[in-house]
């Protein structure tokens, strides 16, 4: 294929090889242009906008005989609803805990993001090692893998770090009851932030059945941590 710039209003067109050296008009501004041959170095540059295609068939009809023809453009393409959503999801993550100090993205992973790993500096508490006998902890790292199924379905999410909570196990955060498609990842963040201040535990159908009997016995030592897990400026 060859990919040149318009040298008037620099659009960028893509012809077939077999097209070098015809001549066609420029859709967007109309002047004469001359594909170039494949072998011709061309300096390519930026358009006045996306990219344009020419249809070997169409744009380059008549070209043989001197007559003029006009390169369109092709339809873009439309992203679908799922990257759409990940793209999102991602810039929501990156503006809405840039400053904020309780939770910090700390990577995200996939073009656009699939995985995330977040830091919580949230007071919490990790079993310890006697029985019925956890110890504060302040810092907690969880994963967030968003499957190809999302949004439909709940992420998996996962501590990477030591928990005692009711509702988490090394393996599972307990989210999917709460689910809902229409839900946004900034605000699942924040949901496993109060989680972890024990703002929200249900001690009705543990993951953790020793943490649950210990939250129920401790209920006035709780919760953990009791800022606002949300952004003042998060809408």
């Amino acid at each position: 294929m060859i990919r040149f710039n318009c040298h008037q209003c620099g659009r960028l067109f893509t012809v077939r090889d077999q097209d070098a050296g015809r001549r066609a008009n420029c859709k967007t501004c109309g002047a004469d242009v001359t594909v170039p041959s494949a072998s011709e170095p061309v300096e390519l540059h930026a358009g006045a906008s996306t990219p344009a295609h020419a249809s070997a068939a169409a744009a380059m009809s008549g070209a043989d005989t001197g007559a003029t023809a006009t390169i369109a453009p092709e339809t873009p393409r439309r992203i679908p609803m799922r990257i759409r959503r990940l793209l999102s999801d991602a810039e929501q993550m990156r503006s809405a805990f840039k400053d904020f100090p309780a939770i910090k993205v700390v990577s995200m992973e996939g073009d656009p993001p699939e995985l995330y790993r977040i830091e919580y500096n949230v007071k919490s508490l990790d079993r310890g090692k006697k029985p019925n006998q956890p110890v504060s902890r302040d810092n907690h790292l969880v994963e967030i893998q968003l499957t190809s199924e999302y949004p439909r379905q709940s992420p998996k999410c996962r501590m990477l770090t030591p928990i005692f909570h009711p509702n988490i196990d090394p393996a599972t955060i307990c989210v999917g009851d709460h689910w809902a498609a229409g839900e946004r990842l900034v605000d699942l963040a924040i949901r496993i932030g109060e989680m972890l201040a024990f703002q929200a535990y249900n001690i009705k159908s543990p993951l953790d059945a020793e943490a649950a009997m210990w939250a129920d016995l401790h209920a006035t030592e709780l919760p953990t941590d009791t800022r606002d897990m949300r952004p003042a400026d998060l809408d």
